[in-house]
This record gives C-alpha cells, sequence and structure tokens, in this order.
C-alpha cells in the first residue's frame, strides 16, 4: 500500500484531478469480478466498520460517495497523474481552486505556472471556461472543461473584486514543476521557510533550503518561522520526516485504524537540524491534513508557537491500493491521524496558540498602499500592511 494523507476536499488544481476529487469511470466499474474485489478491500481496510448489507446492494461509483469525501477509484490515466503529482510534477495551468456555494474560487496560482504568468489572484471568480458558464458547476465537471481541448488553449472569464467589469484571459496547459518549499534568511539570522503542500521531494527541499539558509548565515539560525498556510497537505512520509528534522525526541504523529497495519506510532530520531533554536509556525484555515500533522507535532511537543487561524481539521490517512487488472486502484480512507497529546484533528484542527485573524483590504486600498511603497522598502511596508499574521510571527521570533 502506498499511504498519504490526501489533499484538502474541494481543492482542485484545474487541468488535473488533484489527490481528493477524482473522476469516477463507469465503462470500467462494470465487472463483477472488479465490484467483488473493492468490496473485499472496503471490508477489511476501511477506517470504520460498513454494513456488507449496505455494501453489497449499491453500485461501485456510489458505493465510495457514500463512504467519504476521499475514498475513490482510480483507473490507468487517474492513476499516472496522481503519483505525477506526488513527484512534484503535471500538466495544467497551476491554479488551485475550491467550490464555494455554487462558485468556483482561485485559492491560488502556483509559481512558475501559466496562471501565474497570466495574472491570475487569490479570490478570484471563475465565471466561464471557454465560453461555458461554470456557476453552480461540479470541480470534476470544471476539471473536464480545462482538459477539453487537445491544444491546451484555456479561455476564462474571471469575476474580481474591485473590477465592475469581468476579466478574460487566455491561457495554455503546460508540464508545470511543483515548487514545494521556498525560503528567504532574514538580516537578524532569522529564516523564513514557506511550504506549499508535501510531496515526495518535500523533505529534500526543506532539508536543503535549511542548509542554504545556515551556510549563507555563517552559523545556525538564530530562529526559523514555517509558513504553512493554505498548505492543503500531500504524502504522510514527507510530513513525518519533515517535523522530524526539528524534533529530538517525543512523538511526531500517530494513525488508527480497523486493520493491523494502520495502527502506528511515529517517533522522533535524535537530532535537530537548527539545534533548539526557536521557532512559529503559521497556519491558517487553509491548511490541512499533512500541514496539520507538522504543526500539531511541533506543537504537542513544545517545539514551536503556533501562530493564526484554527487549522481545516481533515485528519484521516489514505491508501492506496492497487486492484488486479493491474491498471487501476482503490484509494481508500484506512486511519485517522492524532496528534502527540492523543487529538484527534478530524472536523476540528489544530488551535494556534497565538490566534490572530488576517484583516482584509479592499483591492482598492491595495492600490494605494503598493504605490505608497514604491521607491521604499516596498516588501517591509507591504508585510506590515497587508499581513498581520506573518509580522506577529516574526514579532515572537526575536522576543
Amino acid at each position: 500500500m502506498f499511504v498519504f494523507t490526501t489533499y484538502l476536499y474541494k481543492r482542485l488544481l484545474l487541468g488535473l484531478s488533484f489527490l481528493a476529487l477524482v473522476v469516477l469511470a463507469p465503462a470500467s466499474l462494470a465487472k463483477d469480478s472488479q465490484l467483488d474485489e473493492v468490496l473485499f478491500h472496503i471490508n477489511n481496510y476501511y477506517v470504520e466498520e460498513v454494513d456488507r448489507d449496505k455494501l453489497d446492494q449499491h453500485v461501485l461509483s456510489s458505493l465510495l460517495q457514500e463512504l467519504d469525501p476521499y475514498s475513490e477509484f482510480l483507473d490507468e490515466q487517474e492513476l499516472k497523474r496522481l503519483f505525477d503529482v506526488t513527484n512534484g510534477q503535471y500538466k495544467g495551468l497551476g491554479i488551485e481552486v475550491e467550490q464555494r456555494d455554487k462558485h468556483i474560487v482561485v485559492i491560488s496560482a502556483l509559481p512558475n505556472s501559466p496562471a501565474r504568468a497570466a495574472g491570475l489572484q487569490r479570490g478570484d471568480v471563475i465565471v466561464s471556461i471557454n465560453g461555458t458558464k461554470v456557476n453552480n458547476t461540479t470541480l470534476e465537471e470544471v476539471s473536464a472543461l480545462i482538459s477539453s481541448r487537445e491544444d491546451g488553449q484555456v479561455h476564462l472569464a474571471v469575476a474580481r473584486a474591485g473590477h465592475s467589469q469581468r476579466l478574460d484571459f487566455q491561457l495554455t496547459r503546460q508540464p508545470i514543476h511543483i515548487e514545494s518549499v521556498a525560503s528567504e534568511l532574514k538580516a537578524n539570522g532569522m529564516g523564513y521557510l514557506r511550504i506549499n503542500s508535501f510531496n515526495n521531494h518535500s523533505f529534500h527541499d526543506v532539508a536543503r533550503h535549511i542548509t542554504m539558509m545556515q551556510n549563507a548565515n555563517g552559523a545556525i539560525l538564530n530562529g526559523l518561522l514555517i509558513d504553512l498556510r493554505d498548505n492543503p497537505g500531500g504524502t504522510l512520509d514527507s510530513a513525518i520526516a519533515i517535523a522530524d528534522l526539528f524534533l529530538s525526541q517525543g512523538v511526531i504523529v500517530s494513525t488508527r485504524g480497523r486493520f493491523v497495519e494502520a495502527n502506528q506510532r511515529f517517533e522522533a530520531k535524535a537530532g535537530d537540524i537548527i539545534q533548539g533554536a526557536p521557532m512559529v509556525v503559521l497556519i491558517n484555515e487553509g491548511s490541512a491534513s499533512a500541514a496539520e500533522i507538522v504543526a500539531g507535532a511541533l506543537k504537542d511537543n513544545d517545539r514551536a508557537t503556533v501562530v493564526g487561524t484554527r487549522s481545516y481539521g481533515k485528519g484521516s490517512v489514505q491508501s492506496l491500493i492497487p486492484l488486479g487488472d493491474g491498471r487501476s486502484a482503490l484509494k481508500l480512507t484506512t486511519a485517522k491521524y492524532y496528534t502527540p497529546s492523543g487529538v484527534s484533528i478530524e472536523g476540528t484542527g489544530i488551535v494556534p496558540d497565538v490566534p490572530i485573524l488576517q484583516p482584509a483590504l479592499s483591492q482598492s486600498n491595495k492600490e494605494v498602499i503598493i504605490s505608497l511603497a514604491e521607491g521604499q522598502s516596498a516588501h517591509k511596508n507591504l508585510t506590515a500592511l497587508l499581513d498581520k499574521q506573518l509580522l506577529k510571527a516574526q514579532q515572537l521570533l526575536e522576543q
């Protein structure tokens, strides 16, 4: 079994079903033998016991939908896409979106992506795709619209706060390497580490960025701020390994399920890459899954102060179970994870030690602030005026 914490439900990277939302392929589910195989795995491995009679009276597509939002059937193409994403690459636009009521809302545009280059912004509401309105449309249908043209051309019409008319963007789907980690060494020897997601390369990227900052500093960092805001999660192994970089002892996370292998306890090994330097972790309502594992481990082990708002509360683990045809797999929720203090995060999230809301500014106010900051220390001014959470975290780190 390949085990990972799934990405935040109802989020999607346009042009790709991104670990949480996979379009079922009904034609490939017609064989009774495959249905029996899936029923066997559900009976033996699903995190909670399911009534067998209830399972037998459902076709597979509706059955998986009734289990939970994260359990899904993956055909050959979807399986390939999942592995591409966990390896940090995929072909698409690079827009992370979520469904809010009837609207498709942009959460972020990935660095080095067509979306970022075109100027898509957080909060943009997608009105239409290639001329088709997407109000009250599912994320699966949105993904299909994005991928519908063979030439990769995608026209997006977007509504943006502060603009009376819609904005039009012409983009082309491209191969994208997902940069999961970014860093910056501050003048006072403090490090800033931004983790955007957890894929198979994230652990090595974090270790590399920490080493680069410490080499540039000429010594161990004086402190480290880890920004996990809007990080939707990823692989369980990378979350455990990254938390272990900063812990010399103690439990990182435990998992509990119905079969023996689902019940595990992961403990830190000796060694702290920054040798006990103070740490602050930033989270918000968009921090989920693997991001919550890291935040919870560092908080419960008194290794870091957690700042921001309560995290999303996605506390289940999915296992990838290959099916007998050799081309498809079942992604099944097999366990729930618990913080070192024994608390399940499912539905509750991580509560910050220092709660602080991020004030919302109108687009016009942002433009005024940017204008005032030009020719000065723009980054510093904008940090102070636009990102209260980051400013508070930096202040705590310097105390």
